[in-house]
Parts: C-alpha cells; structure tokens; sequence
C-alpha cells in the first residue's frame, strides 16, 4: 500500500459545495482532483494553467453574463449556427 500525507485546506462553504458538485458529474472525488491537480503541478514544474488578472472589458462581460444581459438564448444548436452564421 502506498504511504500517504494528510492534506488539510480550508475554502468557502459554497465554492466546495459546488466544486465537489461538479466533480461528481464528473465521477470522480474531491482527493482524485487534488492529486491530479498535483500530479500536473509536478509534470509542469507550474500550475498547470494560466493564472491572470482579467482586464475591465473581461471583467465586464463576467459580471453582464451572470446578471443575464446581453444573452442570446437559442431553441438549439442548429438555431445557435443559424444566428452564428455557420
């Protein structure tokens, strides 16, 4: 059996709730993310994506699409290409 290490992390109530939520669906545990996370941190010597600071244009767009302005809702992925003019 291979040895292990006790990792203890604290984050919001909410953003675990959803998280594990996700991972679920995704049929896998919250330790199964955690040490794929870390097994890519390894690999890449880095994280293994890129961390930014989004512009105010970016940031603008977040904060329009979570309060639902600006959306196009679509009956369905051909309507979607239609209105995409593809």
């Amino acid at each position: 059996m291979a040895r292990t290490a006790m990792i203890n992390a604290r984050t919001e109530r909410e953003l675990k709730k959803e998280v594990e939520e996700i991972l679920k669906s995704l049929g896998i545990s919250t330790t199964e993310a955690i040490n794929i996370f870390f097994r890519q941190v390894k690999l890449r010597r880095g994280l293994p994506f890129p961390v930014e600071i989004p512009n105010e244009e970016t940031i603008a767009v977040f904060r329009d699409s979570e309060e639902g302005k600006g959306l196009t809702e679509c009956k369905d992925a051909d309507d979607m290409f239609k209105r995409l003019g593809v």
